[in-house]
């Protein structure tokens, strides 16, 4: 382990532009039907999961069952809206204590004409993640 960390240092794990195999929302037929729903996830961990002093994945957080969990999450039906995949996304982060706090985006791609993205965005704290867990 690091000698005693300063307060002032945080630490994430950062998952960008994963695109989900998911359907989300419901379209007329002559609207713009979403190409991909794509997500942005920022962990909030403690420094000593980071800033390690020996290699090895005993010494950092393991996000791959996390990611797996996400992917069954995203497949598990249809979603009228994005907020509801994103909800059950933070809880699913909440059932890891190695997690302080967390960011996340899903956005959904092309908006209108080919281009354009539209999502939401929701930063939970420490506090909140607890009353989660």
């Amino acid at each position: 382990m690091i000698a005693k960390l300063p307060l002032s240092i945080r630490a994430c794990v950062e998952l960008r532009d994963l695109q989900l195999h998911t359907e989300i929302g419901s379209y007329g037929l002559h609207e713009v039907v979403p190409d991909a729903h794509v997500l942005d996830l920022t962990l909030w961990l403690a420094p000593a999961l980071v800033l390690i002093a020996q290699d090895g994945m005993a010494h950092v957080f393991d996000y791959d069952p996390l990611v797996a969990e996400i992917d069954r999450l995203a497949a598990d039906g249809h979603y009228d809206t994005q907020e509801r995949l994103v909800t059950r996304i933070v809880h699913a982060c909440a059932a890891y204590s190695e997690i302080e706090a967390v960011d996340i985006a899903l956005r959904k791609t092309p908006v209108r004409q080919g281009s354009g993205s539209l999502g939401v965005r929701v930063s939970v704290d420490a506090h909140t993640l607890n009353t989660l867990r």
